[in-house]
């Protein structure tokens, strides 16, 4: 029996971005060679062009998968949160510190902005933005955050903030004391949006 048209082709996909994932995460990638991780996955070099168009459309593809698979880790520790705004910190912090995963460093947060430019124009940062943008309108509506601030606006400072805590962390020579520091800075950022009690200058 031959497999359907088209479970060939997303088993063809599967294997050259799972073999991709790998060379990238190991050995970075610049020095990825399209012919080792064609010939790991027992597939050509013309599959690869079929599929991805070149080096730089396959590296988009493992980073989609990467970034689906940290979006659901960081849901799922956000959705353990006590209340909407510790939920709302959790996502920024964890995705923050994911930066601190050697294949997540070198293909998210290194490898990632350098080949294809700043992370807040691919393509997955409109969704982080609307998803953040919920999160602060619902939190100006319970009076968690100050009714101030646009919070699409917050929501885009937010988002790029959080890429570049993740670039520091992941190109600093010591990632776990620089997460650290970030974290602790982003944080007491985030604090700055919130509601406090009491006098309000003029």
């Amino acid at each position: 029996m031959h497999k359907p048209r088209k479970e060939m082709i997303a088993e063809t996909r599967a294997k050259l971005i799972a073999a991709a994932r790998h060379a990238f995460g190991t050995i970075g990638y610049a020095q990825a060679s399209m012919d080792d991780f064609t010939a790991s996955a027992g597939l050509t070099r013309g599959a690869l062009y079929h599929h991805f168009g070149d080096k730089k459309g396959l590296l988009q593809a493992v980073i989609a998968e990467m970034d689906s698979e940290m979006a659901a880790r960081v849901n799922e520790v956000a959705s353990r949160a006590p209340t909407r705004w510790q939920h709302f910190v959790d996502e920024c912090t964890t995705y923050i510190e994911m930066a601190l995963e050697p294949e997540i460093q070198r293909i998210m947060f290194r490898d990632g902005p350098a080949v294809l430019g700043d992370p807040a124009q691919w393509p997955n940062a409109n969704a982080c933005v609307g998803s953040m943008t919920d999160h602060l309108t619902r939190l100006q509506e319970e009076g968690v955050v100050v009714p101030s601030v646009d919070p699409e606006t917050a929501a885009r400072l937010i988002n790029g903030a959080s890429s570049q805590a993740a670039q520091r962390i992941a190109n600093s020579s010591d990632p776990e004391a620089t997460s650290k520091t970030v974290v602790t800075a982003f944080k007491q950022l985030l604090e700055g949006l919130l509601n406090k009690p009491g006098p309000r200058p003029d």
